[in-house]
C-alpha cells in the first residue's frame, strides 16, 4: 500500500492544531540510520486507510518529496470522540532485518467442525491478533486459524498454528503459548441435556403400570 506524505517544517502544539484545521494530520517517521523526520498527511485519505486491515499489518510504501521508503505503521492517536486522527507514527524497515509485528488472525472452518455441527458447541475467539517475527518480505497480512478439527472442551493454541514460510512466533508468545480459540457447549444447552436424561429414563417405567390397569 502506498502512502503519500509531505515534509513538515513547523512543529509545536499550535502548528499541529493549524495543520488539523486545514485537513492535515501531523506525523513522524523514524528508524534505520536516517534521522527522524516530521511529516504531514492528508487527513481524509489517512482516515480511510486506517479502516483497512492491511494498513495495520503490511509493509507500506511511504512517499516523501518524491522518494519512497518502506515503513510499518507503529502508532496513531485518535480524538476521544471525533472521527479525527490526531497523530501517526511510522517506522522505517530494512529488507535484511527482522521485524516484530502484530498480525490479525482469520478464523476459518468453524461451521464444518464436529464440535459445532454435531454437538452444538460455540467457538470463542480468545485472541484476535498475534505477535510474530519475520523479514519484511515475508510479512503476512493475516494468519489463518483452521478450526475444522477443534473438539468440545479443547482449545487451539499459538503453537498449533501452521505459520507461513519465514514466519515465527516471538519469544514470549512461544513460551506462553496462549489460547487462540476454544469450543464449549453453551450452559443452557448443557442444562437441557441434563434435564432430558432423567425424563427419558423414567418414561419406560410408566408403561407397565398402564398395562396393569388395562388388564384389570
Amino acid at each position: 500500500m502506498k502512502v503519500v506524505a509531505f515534509e513538515r517544517s513547523v512543529q509545536g502544539t499550535g502548528a499541529s492544531r493549524r495543520l488539523r484545521n486545514s485537513g492535515k494530520t501531523p506525523g513522524i517517521v523514524y528508524g534505520s540510520k536516517d534521522p527522524a523526520a516530521v511529516i504531514e498527511l492528508d487527513h481524509n485519505a489517512l482516515f480511510h486507510a486506517l479502516r483497512k486491515e492491511a494498513f495495520h499489518s503490511s509493509i507500506l510504501d511511504l512517499e516523501i518529496g518524491g522518494k519512497t521508503q518502506k515503513v510499518l505503521l507503529r502508532d496513531y492517536q485518535m480524538h476521544p470522540f471525533k472521527p479525527l486522527v490526531l497523530h501517526i507514527d511510522f517506522q522505517r524497515v530494512s529488507a535484511t532485518e527482522k521485524v516484530h509485528m502484530r498480525v490479525p488472525l482469520h478464523f476459518t472452518n468453524a461451521e464444518t467442525s464436529a464440535a459445532v455441527k454435531l454437538q452444538g458447541a460455540v467457538i470463542s475467539h480468545i485472541l484476535n491478533d498475534l505477535e510474530i517475527s519475520c523479514l519484511p518480505a515475508d510479512l503476512p497480512e493475516f494468519i489463518e486459524v483452521d478450526l475444522s478439527k477443534i473438539e468440545v472442551g479443547h482449545s487451539v493454541h499459538a503453537k498449533d498454528l501452521t505459520l507461513p514460510k519465514g514466519v515465527s512466533l516471538v519469544l514470549h508468545v512461544e513460551q506462553e503459548n496462549p489460547v487462540l480459540a476454544n469450543a464449549r457447549i453453551p450452559a443452557v444447552k448443557a442444562v437441557e441435556t441434563e434435564e432430558a436424561a432423567p425424563a427419558a429414563a423414567a418414561a419406560p417405567a410408566a408403561a407397565p403400570a398402564a398395562d396393569a390397569k388395562d388388564k384389570a
